[in-house]
């Protein structure tokens, strides 16, 4: 009896030393926002620690026209990110250097052509069979694991967003095209408004919150950072919540210096963090991804 006890615990270390980190582990997930400022930015300069599951998200998919006035074209989505140092050679190359990375593509943004990248579907159908068709072509031919949605602005009411999105992770999910989806919501009442209409009909497609903390308040304390960070577990319910930081200039939320690892800290520690996401690689570059290193380091400890 404890030679079988002993060779079943064995084969269940086993089985999890061969799960994704994902599934290992609620809290080692590391995302990076890349590509949509064009500074030349590439996979290969940012740091990846090998200790955690990374997820690098390409910025942006939006489906509008690629002319100098863009306009909708309901789901039929072009690329909008530095596609050149970008490239689907060098997505391939990056995941062949490091078997830890996987990749996605986000879906919308807060602009294009120098408006606002509105969410502007003629008809649930119609968006969901050329949003499918389009994101197919663009995720197999970059290597991609998995979409982000991250749309701002709204021209359909939240039911028709539930809609649209739910329908559209499901099939892509279904058919293997992708193997996670994520969104990426914040603090604005209409924004929410679309989300939760979104987590409520298809939270169970969803598999990661990328919730943009950093649109608070510049000047957010720890203390307040905490109690947001519970106010959207509780809005989101059952999501994997990802801790959030911006790298531009002059960035919202709490910031490093006013303890946002702290608070990180403190959320690994009651088993609350879903990750740490970082807007974006593009801007890290200068400063050499400093916070990027250190919020790798932060969730490759054990605690």
């Amino acid at each position: 009896m404890a030679s079988f006890a002993a060779s079943s615990l064995f084969f269940l270390l086993q089985a999890l030393l061969l799960l994704p980190p994902s599934a290992a582990s609620s809290s080692n997930l590391f995302r990076e926002y890349i590509g949509a400022l064009f500074n030349g930015v590439r996979f290969s300069d940012v740091p990846v620690d090998p200790g955690v599951q990374f997820h690098f998200i390409l910025a942006f998919a939006i489906d509008y026209t690629t002319l100098a006035s863009p306009t909708p074209t309901n789901g039929n989505f072009n690329i909008f990110w530095d596609s050149q140092n970008l490239s689907p050679a060098r997505a391939a190359a990056i995941k062949r250097s490091h078997p830890n990375v996987r990749l996605a593509v986000s879906l919308g943004g807060d602009s294009v052509g120098g408006r606002s990248a509105n969410f502007t579907p003629t008809s649930v159908d119609s968006w969901v069979d050329n949003a499918v068709a389009s994101l197919t072509r663009i995720i197999k031919q970059y290597h991609l694991d998995g979409i982000d949605v991250d749309y701002e602005h709204f021209e359909a009411d939240p039911d028709t967003f539930a809609e649209c999105v739910g329908r559209l992770v499901t099939r892509l999910k279904r058919s293997g095209v992708i193997s996670f989806a994520s969104i990426a919501p914040f603090d604005d009442a209409e924004v929410q408004r679309h989300y939760l209409a979104l987590w409520k009909k298809y939270g169970k497609v969803i598999d990661y919150v990328n919730f943009q903390f950093y649109a608070y308040d510049a000047g957010t304390t720890v203390s307040q950072f905490l109690s947001y960070f519970d106010r959207q577990k509780s809005n989101y319910r059952g999501g994997r919540i990802l801790a959030s930081i911006s790298t531009e200039k002059n960035p919202g939320g709490l910031s490093p210096q006013n303890g946002f690892f702290r608070a990180c800290k403190t959320l690994k520690k009651q088993g609350k963090l879903g990750g740490i996401f970082i807007w974006a690689a593009d801007s890290s570059k200068s400063d050499g991804f400093r916070y990027e290193k250190q919020a790798q380091s932060l969730l490759s400890v054990s605690s």
